[in-house]
């Protein structure tokens, strides 16, 4: 594959048909070494991690994907919904901690409205306008329109002007069709995943993307997925990172599956960074991957570790066997001991480091966790 070779190192993209023959190949080593390149060449030495608290608001949803282990229909035992108060409440108890970035994520309620969703966001400001609120996947916000009878642009913009910073990229699964259908058919489409990111960009909010791999997804329909979000990036610039995102089969309706393994996590992660040339970040998210293969994969095209992500709840819902939320130094260690300079930040990739308050505050984990 000396011919993929030479445009990586000429910084030339990829075809689609590259793609996949790079996710073909058995060599991995060759695949780490060219998404390393394209890694270094954007971001040196540096590695990306946030100090942050995961809320799950809400767990009940009117959906029912065979992938998750997260969600409880209306009425069913076993979910639960906060108080904005009581959500509030959690961030102020971390805030001393180093807190810098909340991160808001949870099922389609079918009675709770907009108003529930923009008083949490000023709340949470409220507390500290310096906090970096991360919310409502593109499946959220279409699902509060339909509920509040309202277009997704006034969503969105009601969202942005009670303080919604950036959005998560979840809820892409596969773009394909037929996995669709299979998986998620209530869900709304890929088409329609990338129209609400698309309104989202052009009224400023950026936003990460995703993909869950690792279930009945073919190699065909990942590189779809892969230029899917290369086209959008071309046109909106709104993307800060891709987060491929290993699929957990335990506890869910799909158990019968095995789980990835590390050497397709380390395909995944390098074709990625390689296809998604217009993408500044590749976020692998500890929780997902585990501490281990984290730092593996700092050598397969990615810079971020994602947050210390305290209190997440989906992916252990489908039982990932990783610690509920790092204490900072530990994430630090985990970055310094392969040889890499670790930055704090947030989803906007405003470095955090020179905000004087917070370094004072993150001092606590650094010394004590």
């Amino acid at each position: 594959m000396n011919d993929i070779a030479q445009k990586v190192y000429q910084d030339e993209r990829l075809s689609a048909e590259e793609g996949f023959r790079l996710l073909e190949s058995n060599d991995i080593l060759f695949l780490g070494q060219l998404a390393d390149v394209v890694r270094h060449r954007k971001h040196g030495n540096a590695v990306y991690y946030s100090t942050n608290l995961n809320i799950n608001p809400t767990n009940v949803c009117v959906l029912t994907c065979e992938f998750c282990a997260f969600a409880r229909r209306p009425g069913e035992e076993g979910g639960w919904t906060y108080a904005v108060e009581e959500i509030v409440s959690k961030v102020r108890q971390v805030l001393p901690y180093g807190l810098s970035e909340v991160h808001i994520v949870g099922g389609l309620h079918p009675k709770l409205k907009l108003d529930y969703f923009e008083e949490l966001i000023r709340q949470i400001k409220e507390v500290d306008p310096n906090l970096h609120v991360k919310a409502f996947t593109a499946v959220e916000i279409d699902f509060f329109a339909k509920l509040n009878r309202l277009p997704v642009v006034e969503i969105l913009k009601r969202l942005q002007q009670a303080g919604l910073d950036t959005m998560p990229g979840g809820g892409a699964e596969i773009f394909s069709e037929r996995v669709r259908k299979l998986l998620c058919p209530t869900k709304i489409t890929g088409d329609e995943w990338l129209e609400v990111m698309r309104m989202a960009h052009q009224l400023g909010i950026r936003t990460n993307a995703t993909m869950l791999y690792g279930h009945i997804e073919t190699k065909e329909e990942i590189i779809e997925h892969l230029v899917a979000l290369r086209v959008l990036q071309d046109q909106t610039g709104g993307f800060n990172a891709f987060v491929p995102l290993t699929f957990h089969p335990e506890h869910t309706e799909m158990a019968h599956l095995p789980p990835t393994t590390g050497y397709e996590d380390v395909k995944i992660f390098a074709v990625s960074r390689l296809m998604l040339d217009n993408f500044d970040h590749i976020k692998g998210l500890w929780t997902y991957l585990g501490d281990k293969m984290a730092q593996v994969l700092l050598h397969f095209g990615v810079d971020d570790l994602g947050g210390t992500l305290l209190e997440e709840r989906i992916v252990h819902a489908a039982g990932a066997n990783v610690p509920d939320g790092l204490g900072e130094k530990t994430l630090v260690q985990l970055i310094e001991s392969v040889g890499r300079k670790p930055v704090r930040t947030d989803s906007s990739y405003s470095l955090r480091e020179r905000n004087n308050l917070l370094t004072l505050r993150s001092a606590v984990i650094l010394n004590e966790v």
